[in-house]
């Protein structure tokens, strides 16, 4: 196998599992690792449909701690919630509380064998959800109601800030806002919409789907114009190691350059 280099890793459920597709041409994954090329190698722990519980009992099978000759983990992005946002019902398992939703984020992020590697990690709040749109769907699949709510979605992202600013003390932890990022971007494109007025765009209250309609093509997984918004959020947190170096200095270059590696002596 190839020596393992440092990595960066995507642990969330389908909005990362789904970060390997080209979308609208582009890739999120494709992206991140043309940002960290030659540094850190991008690996994808996506695990679509997955809440906090599951992925802190599959935790254990995807992280150990460092060991001599394997990789070490230098950034975590996290992203859970959608799915625990989920409303109970007979047609769907997912729901986490809120509260328990909070425990389990802080116990991922803190794990043992997440924290002896001593990553930088990302924490990301969900994205908006269209419930309007969403609605439609769920009742087309057979549920008897919307599986999930703009509102309560947006209490589960709350949630992740609330835990990002448990640990602001810390170097270690940085909240990314997606779900700011992409609201602020369907909030724009949608002409003649005033947040200020107490409505949400995708909340059946507004009965506005606005630009969510682009950005959640099925008013819950992302596009390829959410992915970049997401990626410009992300992009500036990744790579501080090199950040404001000349691109010929090559910092961080797990090998050097052409122009100073060694030559064999054959």
């Amino acid at each position: 196998m190839a020596v393992p280099w440092p990595q960066v890793v995507l642990f969330g459920d389908s909005l990362f599992q789904g970060a390997t597709q080209l979308l609208d041409g582009f890739a999120f994954q494709s992206a991140l690792q043309e940002h960290v090329v030659r540094r850190f190698d991008v690996v994808n722990r996506g695990l679509s449909g997955y809440n906090t519980s599951q992925a802190l009992k599959a935790l254990p099978q995807i992280f150990t701690p460092p060991k001599e000759g394997g990789p070490k983990i230098e950034y975590l992005l996290v992203l859970f919630g959608a799915n625990d946002a989920c409303v109970p019902l007979p047609t769907n398992n997912q729901h986490v509380p809120l509260d328990k939703f909070k425990q389990n984020l802080t116990r991922i992020i803190t794990h043992p064998s997440i924290a002896a590697h001593k990553p930088k990690i990302l924490l990301v709040t969900p994205p908006p959800l269209d419930e309007i749109h969403i609605t439609k769907l769920d009742l087309a699949w057979g549920h008897a109601a919307a599986t999930r709510r703009a509102k309560i979605s947006a209490s589960y992202s709350e949630a992740v800030r609330q835990v990002a600013a448990e640990h602001a003390g810390s170097t270690t932890v940085t909240l990314i806002d997606l779900w700011k990022g992409l609201m602020d971007r369907a909030v724009e494109k949608t002409p003649g919409f005033d947040p200020a007025a107490g409505k949400t765009l995708g909340d059946p209250d507004s009965g506005v789907r606005g630009h969510l309609e682009n950005l959640l093509p099925d008013g819950l997984h992302m596009s390829g114009e959410s992915y970049r918004v997401f990626f410009e959020l992300v992009k500036g947190h990744v790579g501080s190691e090199w950040a404001g170096t000349e691109e010929e200095d090559r910092v961080g270059y797990v090998l050097p350059d052409w122009r100073t590696a060694p030559w064999s002596e054959d």
